[in-house]
């Protein structure tokens, strides 16, 4: 909501993070500005924006969890919108560029501390770069310094340390320290934060969150339910099986006592003769 209401603050944020001079994006909208109430409550919401910048395809999104398919979901809308940024009749060279932009509450890489990691397509051996229409920026927020550890003078920096703020006292810093657009930045999401809108999205979210923990527990509950008896019948079948075992061998006893009882009779009987 923030960022499709002051479009001006997500163009800082494109040009930050994406080192794009700011006087250089002389066409910016989103293509998706509607954010329909529905989708807010749909199980698993994943709320993304999508861009034109210039003549680039950027699509945004910030991911709170590991779901473990992050890579996948980038590499995927990725090839969705690059298949569909041809107008019909162009050559294919006039396919604009794609860049997905994701901004990760979670490590995502366990090899670098990087918090900045910029993919594309290029040779295995060479090195060299196949094409630059199609790039892959993640920024994961765990790997960020302290607010009052972070380089002042770099925005790219200011609007990561905006994302993973998490108390007032840091919101309070970088209104302070991060100068005009930090302040505007951080009014703005004050005023979006007591919007009656935003409250009636938020308690719509966790109505759904409450209502998805709930199914879950319960399904959990009915799968422990069936396993138990699940195990419960086997073993029970198994029990009986060894129990009729048990028989079998007592039987196969008395058998064999009573063939011992006959062969001591036949030898004792041979002794006397």
């Amino acid at each position: 909501m923030l960022f499709r209401r002051h479009q001006n603050l997500l163009k800082r944020l494109i040009s930050a993070l994406l080192e794009i001079p700011l006087d250089t994006i002389k066409n910016f909208h989103i293509t998706n500005a509607e954010m329909p109430p529905e989708e807010i409550g749909k199980k698993f919401c994943k709320l993304d924006i999508n861009m034109i910048v210039n003549e680039n395809r950027v699509n945004l999104e910030i991911q709170v969890e590991d779901e473990g398919n992050f890579v996948e979901r980038a590499i995927f809308h990725l090839a969705r919108i690059y298949s569909s940024a041809l107008p019909a009749g162009e050559d294919y060279s006039s396919i604009p560029k794609v860049i997905i932009i994701g901004i990760l509450d979670f490590e995502l890489f366990q090899d670098s501390n990087d918090v900045h990691s910029e993919y594309y397509f290029e040779e295995a051996r060479r090195k060299t770069r196949l094409t630059d229409k199609c790039a892959i920026h993640f920024l994961e927020l765990p790997k960020m310094p302290d607010v009052d550890t972070i380089d002042y003078n770099n925005e790219k920096d200011l609007w990561l340390a905006l994302f993973n703020a998490e108390t007032e006292e840091e919101l309070q810093e970088l209104s302070e320290k991060g100068g005009a657009v930090m302040s505007e930045a951080i009014g703005a999401y004050r005023e979006i934060a007591i919007d009656e809108e935003f409250k009636s999205l938020e308690w719509m979210r966790k109505k759904q969150r409450h209502d998805e923990d709930n199914a879950l527990g319960y399904a959990k509950k009915q799968v422990a339910k069936e396993r138990d008896e699940f195990w419960g019948s086997v073993v029970a079948d198994k029990d009986s099986e060894l129990a009729e075992k048990d028989n079998e061998l007592a039987e196969k006893d008395n058998e064999n006592a009573e063939l011992r009882a006959q062969l001591a009779k036949l030898q004792a009987q041979i002794g006397k003769n």
